[in-house]
């Protein structure tokens, strides 16, 4: 056995903490560090006295990329030698594992690199009341572990660890959640083309929305990882939605990410939604009272006039989920989260047909797809219509990949430094700047109301660009013209 602090640990091996968890290059998630990590959420977990003894269970899933058997192995280990029981419940959603670990009241490990391409993968952690917050991946990374002497010197296991059979039970939970809820004809008469790519959720999606009653038809099934992003749609599935529903007349196409938690919904017209103006659609259905949101998404949320309180905070779901509680504990009603990527959350009960749908505080994609049809229905509005009648604010976003954090760091904190003039100086087109805010990244506003926003990302080294104008045309061409000048920061 050997001593190994997890903060050294991530200093030197490459696997980072981000805002959904553990993430790094497969080559550096090596069956030595995801032990460890695995390990220390353990540890901590027992430190702060919420791993009881008298269930030993942990729930484990990943998705379907290459690598994550091999973790998932890896992480099963550790769970076994720190004296407990890995309950493998499959290839299933995150936000269905997150509610079985919500049900049964025990820990859940997500193996899961989300969206992000396949050479990389990563570990979500969630306690047994949910999602881990940034107090508690803060006690992650103080935790000292034994690592035993089962590795060999590349990290990997000498003795290969074989999982236990798979069981159901999270995955039979999570369609009983919806079909107890949901009308049985809650999606009948709708023909809904459901891209199944390789999203871990593609199957139980599909037996979801038949048991409510859609003629559901499958589209681009695909055996290899496609790294589908719901914040920065690639150009090849913005031209396969607009094909399909051209050739075959859906009511809507359906989507989701690589591990089912983010949403992905087409139009009539094969038209991707952007994530934080469908949600507030969704949000609107749920009866919320209270919107949380991050800084980076959508104003239209102000504008509309349909919440009490439209409350704002940094980007990931550990930030949402932290404000949510609050809200709910200061006596909201019925509290909603959504991020620019889509993600809905819930930290309140919301009725639908007269009965309660318990909260999901995590990503959930089923209640963006089936709130948005049901208001469709209900306002008898196709979903562009819906969309028309919102406050015509724009939002675009894409990303710069292969562009360090460190170097996006020390730029943003030059132009931060230089103020309203340097930011002039590098947006002379833009006028003169409004409002800067820091809550996540540099986020600016100019005179005119036109909004540029630059973070980096919290688990890859990715550099994002937010932009909101009065049109969609606009928004995306602030996006493509504040990318074109950066590339000459990695340089500098």
């Amino acid at each position: 056995m050997k001593n190994v602090a997890i903060a050294d640990l991530m200093a030197t091996c490459g696997v980072q903490f981000g805002t959904s968890g553990a993430r790094g290059l497969v080559s550096d998630m090596t069956d030595a560090v995801c032990y460890a990590y695995t390990t220390a959420f353990l540890q901590y977990l027992e430190s702060i006295g919420e791993l009881p003894r008298a269930d030993r269970r942990i729930a484990l899933a990943g998705d379907l990329r290459a690598s994550t058997g091999r973790i998932m192995a890896a992480v099963a280990k550790a769970i076994v030698d720190g004296g407990y029981l890995p309950a493998h419940v499959g290839r299933i959603p995150s936000p269905a594992l997150a509610y079985y670990g919500l049900q049964q009241a025990i820990p859940a490990i997500m193996v899961t690199g989300s969206h992000i391409p396949d050479d990389r993968n990563g570990i979500k952690f969630n306690k047994a009341a949910g999602e881990v917050l940034k107090a508690d991946e803060a006690g992650m990374k103080t935790q000292v572990i034994a690592l035993p002497e089962i590795f060999d010197t590349e990290g990997c296991l000498r003795e290969p660890y074989a999982l236990a059979a798979e069981q159901p039970d999270a995955h039979d939970a999570y369609v009983r959640r919806w079909l107890d809820v949901f009308p049985a004809d809650f999606l009948r008469g709708k023909r809904i083309g459901l891209y199944q790519h390789s999203a871990v959720g593609r199957d139980l999606l599909r037996e979801i929305y038949t048991a409510l009653g859609a003629d559901i038809v499958v589209l681009g099934r695909s055996e290899r990882f496609i790294p589908v992003d719901t914040e920065a749609i690639r150009e090849e599935d913005v031209q396969l939605a607009a094909t399909w529903a051209h050739e075959q007349s859906f009511d809507a196409i359906l989507s989701t990410d690589g591990d089912s938690d983010r949403p992905l919904i087409a139009d009539e017209h094969g038209k991707w939604l952007r994530g934080d103006v469908a949600d507030i659609l969704v949000a609107r259905y749920c009866g919320a009272d209270v919107a949380v949101t991050p800084v980076s998404c959508n104003t239209a949320v102000e504008k509309c006039g349909y919440f009490h309180e439209v409350r704002r905070t940094r980007i990931g779901s550990p930030y949402v989920i932290a404000e949510m509680l609050d809200a709910v504990a200061g006596g909201a009603r019925c509290v909603i989260g959504y991020e620019a990527n889509g993600g809905f959350l819930t930290a309140s009960p919301v009725v639908i047909a007269g009965k309660p749908l318990s909260p999901l505080p995590t990503r959930d994609p089923v209640i963006v797809h089936l709130a948005l049809l049901g208001l469709s229905m209900r306002e008898q509005k196709s979903l562009a219509q819906l969309l028309a009648a919102l406050p015509q604010r724009f939002t675009a976003s894409n990303l710069l990949r292969q562009f360090p954090t460190e170097v996006s760091n020390r730029h943003l904190a030059q132009l931060l430094a230089g103020g309203p003039p340097a930011m002039q100086a590098l947006f002379p087109e833009m006028g003169p700047v409004a409002s800067i805010d820091t809550t996540d990244g540099l986020r600016m506003t100019f005179a005119q109301g036109e909004i540029i926003h630059l973070r980096p990302s919290g688990n890859a080294p990715e550099l994002r660009c937010y932009a909101e104008a009065d049109s969609e045309a606009r928004a995306k061409e602030l996006v493509v013209s504040t990318l074109e000048k950066l590339p000459v920061w990695r340089d500098a």
